[in-house]
C-alpha cells in the first residue's frame, strides 16, 4: 500500500505544474498562430502597406485623369486637347504628323 500511496502522492504534486504549463503552452500557441496572432497581425500589416501602395499609384492616376478631364471642360477648354480627342476619335490626321502602325 505504501507504494500506490506515494505514487497518489507525487502524482497530486506534479498535478498543479503539469496544468500550468499545459495552459501556458495552449495560449502561447495561440498567441503566435492563432487567428489573432502574431502571425496574422504580420499579414495583415503586410497586406496594409500594398493596399497604401496600391492606393497611392490609383490616386496619382485619378489625379491625371481629372486634370485631362478639367481641360475639357467648357470654362477651360484647351485646344490641344481638344485636337487630340478629334483626331484619335474621328482618325484624322495631319499632314506633317507621322503614324507608325503596330501589329494587334
Amino acid at each position: 500500500m505504501s507504494l500506490a500511496r506515494e505514487i497518489r502522492r507525487r502524482f497530486r504534486a506534479a498535478l498543479v505544474p503539469l496544468v500550468t504549463t499545459g495552459v501556458t503552452v495552449y495560449f502561447g500557441y495561440h498567441l503566435v498562430q492563432g487567428d489573432y496572432g502574431l502571425v496574422s497581425w504580420l499579414a495583415l500589416n503586410h497586406e496594409i502597406e500594398e493596399t497604401k501602395a496600391t492606393l497611392a499609384v490609383v490616386s496619382a492616376e485619378r489625379a491625371r485623369l481629372e486634370n485631362r478631364v478639367s481641360l475639357l471642360r467648357p470654362e477651360s477648354l484647351d485646344r490641344d486637347m481638344i485636337d487630340e480627342r478629334a483626331r484619335v476619335i474621328l482618325g484624322y490626321g495631319d499632314d506633317h504628323d507621322v503614324v507608325i502602325l503596330t501589329p494587334p
